[in-house]
């Protein structure tokens, strides 16, 4: 017989003793604010910035100057609006809603394949209504965060983390399905690789075997390479890339004003109401070029206190990771970490002329409706989970896993050291 211990996994439906037990199991504090104070920081640089870009921008349009800040306003009153409502959810509803959000993006994919193409933006990405967009693929990254987060915290529990059939299968059956919606159907490689991050951490964060996350990333690159070669826009990306100067009046002109808008900012940069770029030449100045404004605007000291701005943020997120007792909770956390910092990287080193060119917003400072509401969703979803952080050195659950053979530890390769072992799967709040 096996010596695993047996433990009782939640019924989805809560019961009150669950609650009672939830409640003397997991004490809640004051949550850690630091997550509040740098995402309103972001948020007000971005509206910053904004502003400031705004009369250029009005003139290349030709619309009211008020048009850019008053939509930037108003995607951030939302954002705030979904953050707090996202904080006052416990993270059992997010647990029962894994899977219902997982069948709204499944839908909402299949609904955007027979939606108009715009004529600017030659993909199936949006959902338009009249005056409104809404942008698929930041739906799939928050029912991914959860879905996985859910997933990976019951195979966990269940022993079978290391398991490579029901584990590790369905967890080669996500990627690609993640590459042919996104990458394939939607023409979205920079949301792809954005999921993509998120699924290989949080795999790597639970534990499974660094063999089977090697061959994880072995298909990634396979799938990445496919989605390169099957594409001739890909394939001038990546021409452009590694030759922009070659082509600056054509596919590389976005990338040569680019570097034009870094390099013109210098060490201290132009000024705040100073600049040349966002005058009708750097296409996307308020998205997803936008970072490359900030170095006009800003300079090098400027841009590297918003680069350490991201860190401080990362750095919260990790010391969460380290102190959060519940499996499902800490993997949301990290599959949040992976969703900010990849995004970011991303943006950052298009700018900078370090990676292609990939049309994804600066996390929190770009306009871009969709993107800031489900991050900020995510972040608001991070500041509840901080609530029901442990700071206590003990470990009293540890010793109870390391008695069983057949319980796969996976202690040794954490993003941290959490301070004590989840004890059960579904979340205690």
């Amino acid at each position: 017989m096996s010596s695993r211990p047996r433990r009782r996994l939640y019924d989805s439906s809560s019961t009150e003793g669950g609650r009672n037990a939830a409640k003397s199991s997991a004490r809640r504090h004051k949550p850690d604010y630091w997550i509040l104070i740098l995402t309103s920081l972001l948020l007000v640089i971005g509206l910053v910035v904004v502003y400031s870009i705004s009369p250029g921008l009005a003139a290349s349009l030709h619309v009211s100057q008020g048009y850019f800040i008053t939509k930037q306003l108003i995607d951030v009153g939302l954002g705030l609006g979904i953050f707090a409502v996202a904080a006052y959810l416990p993270s059992s509803w997010w647990w029962r809603s894994a899977k219902p959000l997982a069948i709204v993006a499944i839908v909402g994919s299949l609904v955007v394949m027979f939606t108009p193409i715009d004529a600017v933006y030659q993909a199936h990405r949006w959902i338009r209504l009249g005056g409104f967009s809404f942008q698929i693929a930041e739906l799939i990254k928050l029912a991914l965060l959860t879905y996985m987060a859910r997933f990976l915290s019951m195979q966990w529990q269940a022993g079978k983390i290391a398991d490579f059939k029901e584990t590790f299968q369905p967890l080669l059956i996500l990627l690609i399905a993640v590459g042919l919606v996104v990458a394939k159907f939607q023409s979205d490689l920079g949301s792809t690789g954005v999921m993509v991050a998120m699924i290989v951490l949080m795999v790597f964060a639970v534990g499974v075997p660094l063999k089977k996350v090697a061959m994880i990333s072995a298909l990634v690159l396979v799938l990445l390479v496919l989605a390169i070669s099957s594409s001739a826009y890909r394939r001038e990306r990546l021409a452009t890339f590694l030759h922009p100067q070659s082509n600056c009046q054509g596919n590389g002109y976005q990338a040569c004003q680019a570097l034009i808008a870094v390099g013109s900012g210098g060490i201290f940069g132009l000024g705040l109401g100073y600049s040349v770029q966002a005058y009708g030449y750097l296409p996307e100045a308020s998205n997803d070029s936008i970072f490359a404004i900030m170095a006009e605007k800003f300079g090098f000291i400027g841009t590297v206190a918003i680069v350490v701005v991201y860190g401080a943020f990362i750095a919260r997120l990790k010391r969460i990771i380290e102190h959060t007792q519940d499996q499902f909770k800490r993997l949301l956390v990290v599959g949040v970490l992976a969703w900010l910092s990849t995004q970011m990287i991303i943006n950052i080193g298009a700018m900078l002329g370090l990676l292609p060119l990939k049309g994804i917003t600066l996390p929190l400072i770009s306009q871009g409706g969709t993107s800031l509401i489900f991050l900020m969703a995510a972040l608001g979803l991070v500041f509840q989970i901080s609530r029901y952080t442990s700071y206590s050195k003990s470990e009293p659950e540890t010793s109870v896993r390391q008695q069983s053979n057949n319980y796969y530890n996976p202690n040794g390769r954490r993003l941290g050291r959490a301070h004590s072992a989840p004890a059960t799967t579904r979340p205690r709040t």
